[in-house]
């Protein structure tokens, strides 16, 4: 059974040709605006409250509109995937100054122990391109490089704190600290702290949250995007607005489209971060005609606790991935390893090596290490919820890794140990190429034996981060339609952008991207509105 619902608008924003919504089960509604919101000097409706959002959010407020978040979760969940992440920003910048820009408390002592190198333009874009195989939209892959310093300068005057990533980006070698895999930065607290830092930003700067507000729809006049229909308490209104932002994240909490999109098998696969992140504001702008773009099949997904709950928890935040694999043994259910752990720096694999996890039999695989070097593992293996076994011999080893074949699992250690290539010495700050000889799947650099006890292994299993695939935008972070033309009014920053990221990701453009288009939306969406107004005045 379907109603048709109209939506009549109220305020300054015409009511001509307002668009129809088709809902399901639900009685004819007519919509009112939010007395007051809309009115005025222009008026920016972003949806979704993570990294992206805010920064569009700031950056509106800063071209002069006045600015409404709508933030699906409650105030206690707010913050999207951000929440989840550890913080990390990827940026190019030329060396140590541009660091103390940055990071300007920064101590003699951290200076003096600290090669913290530089990460230029070039660098930062060539990783791009090469783990996403070449694939990334140049137009989008130059403004996320060219744009990062800056755009972290501007999230630091507005209040963000960052810090030097010490302990998982650098291990202190005859001492001094070496920083490795471009990646330097991160906000003080984590994504916890980010998000903290930003919505302080916004509130401060007159910014209004809205929480418990679910966006639905778009309402359209004349073409442009008018306004945004929420779901409030079971209840729809509408939600008036000279342009809107999109930025509710990917579809990867969406257990129907992972199927769909990404293929079989990832139904079984745990959300790392926001149970909101559904796909709504990509399905919002597909209704009124935005054109699909990027990686629908792929995702950024990691290695996780084996036992992680369905979705994040804050509480742990993003302590339940297991990052160090690089300097053990990732094995399956056959007591085989199935990738190379050494490939390359964590940053440019972790996120396609969930994947890898995920087509093992059982959707799980265990991460193995010995007491050489358990004292680099990261601090999310020291948490209290972690699948860990430990053991003195192998065998024994063997016997609590629950679903391993125990034989074989020794025979491939065995096999691995007598392959390494001990004449190159070990270290964890650079590709030592210290690898193996011989093996079908080799392991290229950080290669140890695994001979001395205690032995410790981690269960884990597929959890996805975020989905690749989602709308095309252009240089100002406009929607694009089907004909390639922007949809007036309408923005997006954030998962939702297609079209940067394909089969993998570099560690920590997660974030810097979300906020590189964020501010570029928002500063788009209150530069534009006047212009917007003009045409539906002219139309109406």
């Amino acid at each position: 059974m379907y109603h048709i619902c109209k939506i009549h608008h109220t305020g300054n924003i015409p009511s001509a040709r307002s668009r129809t919504l088709l809902t399901r089960d639900i009685l004819p509604v007519t919509f009112q605006a939010t007395e007051g919101v809309g009115m005025g000097r222009g008026h920016v409706i972003v949806i979704g409250g993570g990294n992206a959002g805010l920064c569009s959010a700031l950056a509106a407020l800063e071209g002069g509109a006045s600015v409404t978040l709508l933030e699906v979760a409650t105030e206690a969940e707010r913050g999207g995937n951000s929440r989840f992440t550890a913080g990390a920003m990827r940026v190019a910048y030329d060396g140590t100054e541009a660091i103390q820009q940055l990071v300007p408390d920064l101590g003699a002592e951290q200076m003096r122990k600290t090669d913290f190198g530089s990460y230029p333009t070039d660098k930062f874009f060539d990783d791009l391109s090469r783990v996403t195989e070449h694939r990334c939209d140049p137009d989008l892959a130059e403004l996320l490089v060219t744009r990062s310093f800056d755009t972290l300068t501007w999230m630091r005057d507005k209040g963000v704190r960052f810090l030097p990533i010490y302990g998982r980006q650098a291990f202190e070698v005859n001492g001094r600290f070496r920083f490795w895999g471009g990646l330097t930065i991160e906000a003080n607290g984590g994504g916890e702290g980010l998000v903290g830092y930003l919505f302080d930003a916004f509130e401060k700067a007159g910014g209004q949250v809205l929480y418990g507000h679910r966006a639905v729809g778009l309402t359209e006049s004349h073409g442009a995007v008018t306004g945004v229909v929420v779901r409030v308490n079971g209840e729809l209104q509408t939600l008036p607005a000279d342009a809107v932002v999109l930025a509710a994240g990917g579809f990867q909490a969406n257990t129907e489209w992972r199927t769909r999109y990404l293929g079989a098998g990832w139904e079984f696969a745990k959300v790392r971060g926001s149970r909101f992140n559904i796909g709504d504001g990509i399905r919002m702008a597909f209704d009124i005609g935005a054109m699909s773009w990027g990686h629908w099949s792929g995702c950024h997904a990691v290695g996780m606790d084996l036992n992680a709950p369905p979705h994040g928890d804050l509480a742990i935040g993003d302590g339940y991935q297991k990052h160090s694999y690089p300097f053990g043994l990732m094995v399956n259910g056959h007591g085989r390893r199935f990738v190379d752990e050494g490939a390359d720096f964590r940053n440019y694999t972790y996120a396609k090596y969930g994947r890898e996890i995920l087509y093992q039999p059982a959707q799980f695989a265990w991460q193995v290490f010995d007491s050489k070097v358990t004292g680099l593992l990261r601090d999310e293996y020291r948490i209290r919820q972690v699948t860990k076994v430990t053991a003195d011999t192998l065998e024994d080893l063997a016997r609590r890794m629950d679903g391993v074949d125990p034989q074989q699992f020794v025979a491939t250690v065995h096999e691995y140990n007598d392959t390494v290539d001990q004449s190159v010495e070990f270290n964890p700050n650079i590709k030592d190429g210290r690898g193996t000889r011989g093996l079908t799947i080799p392991k290229s650099n950080w290669a140890n034996t695994i001979d001395t006890p205690p032995y410790e292994a981690y269960g884990i299993t597929c959890g996805i981060t975020f989905t690749f695939g989602g709308l095309k935008i252009d240089a100002g972070a406009r929607v694009l339609d089907t004909m390639d033309r922007p949809i007036p009014g309408l923005y997006a920053c954030g998962e939702l952008v297609g079209g940067i990221f394909y089969f993998n990701y570099p560690g920590g453009s997660g974030l810097t991207a979300g906020a590189v288009f964020g501010r570029i939306a928002g500063t788009s969406a209150a530069e534009d509105h006047a212009v917007t107004r003009a045409a539906l005045a002219k139309g109406a």
